[in-house]
């Protein structure tokens, strides 16, 4: 009987994902945007699972186990807090309202299959093994690309494991089939040769000579063939099984060259930005020679690019430039890196996950720092901080703010190269070109 799965998120994106999870598995799942309306669903439907997101409009996910648990119609109904909350505590509260456990927003199919398991809705894993289908070879080569290829006295234990069994049935059925052959011909041979019941004595005659004696050759000929039976088709199964081998080892040498081949390119990658990751830093140790010093402070994707971090360094060089008796210009410019992100422009972009290939990105840009004006870029404390400045029009320090855009400090892989990086590897250049970066220019240079 097919199990069933409910998941009640207000995200699009989110739902889609982990029903194609849950769909890979033979589940039939239903979704609902709110909690609301999963209880209503609940009125009439019964699922074998529920998966809960925590923050969203009106009832939020802790409500809802609450009225979930609360009615005795649906209180022994599992459900698994699907949220990215995450910590001790928050896994306690949930399982202290009933949760049976939570997964992370961005789930994994290793996590689902285990929270499914856990809770029954998968038949054993043996039964999984037997069941599953082969892989293609475009898959075999993705799982020779992460593991060390398997050696060919492994493949061949395995096809001698699996065909002994059947080598074994079917030679005990020809021995059977020959005994009960040979049974047959001594039975029919002794029929031929008992003598019949011999009449009453006639008169004495002269008899007839006896005929000659049938010839065995045949008979013995028939034996020898079905005895030599057995020992053809034996041959015959040994022969295919030992191509079979030769194939597999020939396969098994293809899969460990392409493998061999992905990592010296991944490792010449590596390589080049690891290059590329020298040479700023050298020409960053040069600018510290130059009149005017740059700093750069990265900006985490998804934060005003002026506040946080980047206020607080700029309080600091404010007060070394002013202890060390600077006069002069500090000039603050911001950049804006690409980012590998999926979504949509109506749900929202959010990091891709650093095991995805670059190239299968829903964007790479910004739209968070895209969608900001001038004003937005800056927090209130960091205008604060430079309107106080610019008030002192005889102070020794002025600010000047620019906002240069997409002009990276590490350029972004392209062509070729693109195929053959990850989204945590894009995401780590576009971590490098997201950035403020604050400049002090003495006066009169």
């Amino acid at each position: 009987m097919t199990k069933r799965a409910l998941i009640v998120d207000d995200s699009r994106s989110a739902r889609v994902i982990l029903s194609r999870m849950l769909e890979g598995y033979g589940l039939q799942v239903d979704s609902s945007e709110s909690a609301e309306h999963a209880l209503e669903f609940l009125r009439q439907t019964r699922p074998d699972v529920i998966f809960m997101d925590h923050l969203m409009p009106g009832m939020d996910g802790f409500q809802a186990i609450q009225a979930i648990k609360g009615n005795p119609d649906t209180a022994m109904i599992p459900v698994v807090m699907y949220t990215s909350q995450e910590g001790e505590l928050y896994v306690s509260q949930a399982r202290a309202l009933g949760a049976v456990g939570v997964l992370p927003k961005t789930v994994k199919q290793v996590d689902v299959s285990r929270v499914l398991y856990q809770l029954r809705l998968l038949p054993e894993r043996r039964e999984a093994r037997a069941a599953a289908a082969p892989f293609t070879v475009q898959e075999t080569a993705a799982i020779r690309s992460q593991s060390p290829p398997v050696a060919i006295g492994e493949i061949e234990a395995a096809v001698r494991a699996a065909t002994a069994p059947i080598l074994k049935e079917h030679n005990m059925e020809m021995r059977r089939f020959v005994l009960a052959s040979l049974e047959a011909f001594a039975r029919r041979i002794g029929t031929e040769m008992k003598p019949a019941a011999a009449p009453p004595a006639p008169e004495p005659i002269e008899a007839p000579p006896p005929p000659p004696p049938p010839s065995r050759w045949p008979l013995v000929a028939a034996i020898a063939a079905v005895a030599l039976l057995p020992t053809f088709v034996l041959a015959v199964i040994h022969t295919r099984t030992l191509d079979t081998m030769s194939e597999l080892a020939q396969s098994n040498t293809r899969l460990a060259g392409f493998a061999e081949e992905q990592q010296l390119q991944l490792a010449a990658l590596r390589q080049a930005v690891q290059g590329r990751e020298v040479q700023l830093a050298t020409a960053a140790t040069a600018r510290t020679a130059e009149p005017a010093d740059i700093e750069a402070e990265p900006v985490p994707y998804g934060e005003a690019p002026l506040s946080g971090a980047r206020l607080e360094r700029l309080r600091d060089m404010i007060t070394q430039l002013k202890a060390g008796g600077f006069r002069g210009k500090v000039r603050i410019a911001t950049y804006v890196g690409e980012f590998c992100l999926v979504g949509n422009g109506i749900e929202g972009y959010s990091i891709a996950a650093d095991d995805l290939p670059a190239s299968r990105c829903d964007l790479r840009g910004n739209p968070y720092d895209d969608g900001l004006s001038a004003a937005q870029r800056q927090s209130l404390p960091f205008a604060n901080l430079v309107a106080s400045l610019r008030q002192d029009r005889n102070g020794p320090l002025s600010v000047e703010v620019e906002h240069e855009g997409r002009k990276p400090a590490v350029p972004y892989p392209r062509g070729d190269q693109l195929a053959k990086v990850t989204a945590g590897d894009w995401n780590r250049i576009a971590a490098q070109n997201n950035r403020v970066e604050f400049a002090a220019q003495p006066a009169g240079s």
